[in-house]
């Protein structure tokens, strides 16, 4: 069993005490002071350990034997979407930019720089602004290489002792395997090469243990590594992405790949991982779910957590210590229990370079085992502390890339009379996912056309509208597609937006050339009524054309209906009907909330 307590936490550390045998010797009381044996290795001397002694039962008898407990850090962070530049503000303050985060997690690296790794849980890249997409976000990976230790190789990051791991995300499969892989083992793209003549990949390594090629059988990419804490004990991080990713990527960038259950996966890593004498174990994992934040160390007091990531915590082997969250871009510090009750910490750090958690831990220098735990999550800010003085070679790095795509970022094509954003409307309307429909339907002249939420991913202010900023409002580079549906299939097709596997709320498409009812009391499968186009109610077996990207068009985010589309045409990319669009309207120009989607109870 393991013994652990929380840091800062003196009640629960008692509380969760788990006395008696150790999983590999049987202890006894604490005893006195014992001699001071082995006090020349590197380990006794440094300031971050500290000497414990116990009795341990042995062939002889209790014996009095020292432990040297040994301080690690894990500075964790989650969906940093290529978030390189700075203009991001929490509470009206500046925040993040790669340069900014790259400050912070410096200074929070512990004096003795083989103690602290740094750890991400996916979409490191995918869905970011220009300055990283348009390079194939090697910018982003370049900017984890500069947090790298000396033991840091290019080559999958190989060494056994490099202080960066990552993890993968839905976001990384945007492209597909090939271009995944590319980005992290190396090799220019056919459009490169960008800010670097040769491309090498990344300095760290990146795992996954619930990826498989379907042909093979083999994991995509390696299921965990092993790192040795200075010349002590080991911790093995396990990395895992949401079982879920077909079903919110384009499908041919998950083509011929099988992705299993994520706790599964995790818990035969253990296994193996156990098998090699590996105790304190980490898991990196790209699910989430939400808690109310607050500052300060992990609190046995603090709200509840919900979602996606409770269910897979639960299921855990008693051995995992540490899960890394990300995915749902929002807060978690907490003490989960698994099945058995055996408490796990879970952190998750927002998004976008913005925060990062900062673990704490205590392993003990003979079983190697996580005996206290504790985390914060920090806010990057850059008007204090470290992020007064950006790390100066991101910056220039940031800078560079910044360059290199301003000719076409800074481009005015358009100015807007007021801010429209992705607010919705208790019906699931916004202004923003309006003006993006109505760019569609116009790109292809269809009657109908529909924009999936999660494409949507910035607001956009009032003034001059840019290349650049909208395209970080659409960065996917997704086609248009234009199709013909039934009305009856329309309707299918809008019944599709609640039930499993969709979130508990619902997944609201923004729509353009129709008008519908929803209520929210109605069973699922019969929540849609008086769908009108032009006022007028749409006939079940007459046919419509309908425009989607090219995500939708092949059942993304459980839009299955659109598989069922006849008549296909490929049309612009998305971003270029966007910017047509609204170079075309009256400026300055907006967009509201027009009622397109009632709800009722």
């Amino acid at each position: 069993m393991k013994r652990f307590g929380i840091l800062g936490a003196g009640a629960l550390i008692l509380s969760l005490f788990i006395g008696g045998a150790s999983r590999t010797t049987a202890r006894a009381d604490s005893c006195g002071p014992c001699d001071d044996r082995g006090g020349d290795d590197a380990e006794t001397r440094s300031k971050a350990s500290r000497r414990v002694c116990w009795k341990q039962n042995g062939p002889g008898g209790p014996r009095c034997r020292c432990r040297t407990d040994v301080d690690v850090a894990l500075l964790g962070i989650n969906d940093f979407h290529g978030q390189l530049s700075t203009g991001r503000l929490v509470a009206g303050r500046p925040v993040g930019g790669a340069a900014v985060l790259a400050s912070w997690l410096r200074t929070a690296t512990t004096a003795d720089e083989d103690r602290t790794f740094i750890v991400h849980a996916g979409d490191h890249v995918g869905a970011s602004p220009a300055a990283s997409a348009l390079l194939q976000d090697e910018p982003s990976i370049s900017f984890l290489n500069m947090l790298v230790d000396d033991h840091g190789r290019f080559n999958h990051g190989v060494s056994r002792r490099s202080n960066v791991i990552g993890t993968l995300g839905n976001h990384e499969f945007d492209e597909g395997r090939d271009e995944l892989l590319r980005l992290l083992r190396g090799g220019n793209h056919p459009n490169g090469p960008f800010l670097e003549k040769r491309w090498r990949g990344a300095k760290y390594p990146s795992i996954c243990s619930n990826v498989f090629d379907k042909a093979t059988g083999r994991s995509l990419i390696d299921p965990f590594v092993v790192r040795r804490v200075g010349h002590g004990p080991e911790i093995g991080f396990i990395g895992a992405v949401l079982r879920g990713t077909p079903s919110i990527v384009t499908p041919t960038g998950v083509a011929g790949l099988e992705f299993r259950d994520e706790a599964d996966s995790i818990n035969a890593c253990v296994k193996a991982l156990k098998c090699r004498g590996v105790r304190a174990i980490v898991v990196q994992i790209h699910q989430g779910g939400f808690q109310a934040s607050y500052t300060g160390p992990t609190s046995p007091t603090a709200g509840v957590v919900t979602g996606d990531i409770l269910g897979i915590v639960s299921r855990l082997d008693d051995e995992v210590d540490v899960v890394v969250s990300g995915h749902t871009h929002a807060f978690t510090n907490a003490i989960l229990p698994n099945a058995n009750g055996t408490p796990i910490l879970v952190t998750q750090a927002f998004s976008a370079s913005t925060a990062y958690a900062d673990v704490r831990l205590v392993l003990d220098g003979c079983s190697g085992d996580i005996v206290e735990k504790s985390a914060a999550i920090q806010t990057t800010w850059g008007d204090e502390g470290p992020g007064l003085t950006p790390s100066a070679d991101v910056s220039e790095l940031v800078a560079a890339a910044e360059a290199k795509v301003a000719p076409l970022v800074s481009q005015v094509v358009g100015t807007s009379s007021a801010a429209i954003t992705r607010v919705e409307s208790a019906a699931g309307e916004s202004a923003l996912g309006n003006l993006i429909a109505d760019a569609q339907r116009a790109a292809l002249a269809t009657d109908f056309a529909f924009m999936n939420p999660g494409g949507i991913r910035a607001d956009l202010d009032a003034g001059p509208v840019t290349w650049g900023e909208l395209f970080t409002i659409q960065p996917f580079g997704n086609s248009c597609v234009k199709m013909t549906l039934t009305g009856a299939q329309v309707k299918a097709l809008l019944e599709q937006q609640w039930g499993a596997p969709q979130p508990a709320a619902g997944r609201i498409l923004k729509t353009s050339g129709l008008t519908y009812t929803w209520s929210a009391s109605a069973a699922i499968g019969s929540r849609v009524s008086d769908i009108r186009k032009g006022g007028v109610a749409i006939d079940p077996l007459a046919s419509y054309t309908v425009t989607c990207n090219s995500f939708l068009a092949t059942g993304g985010d459980n839009f299955t209906v659109f598989n069922l589309g006849t008549a296909r045409s490929g049309g612009p990319v998305d971003l270029d009907a966007l910017i047509a669009y609204v170079t075309g309207l009256a400026q300055p120009f907006s967009a509201t909330i027009e009622g397109r989607i009632t709800r009722v109870p």
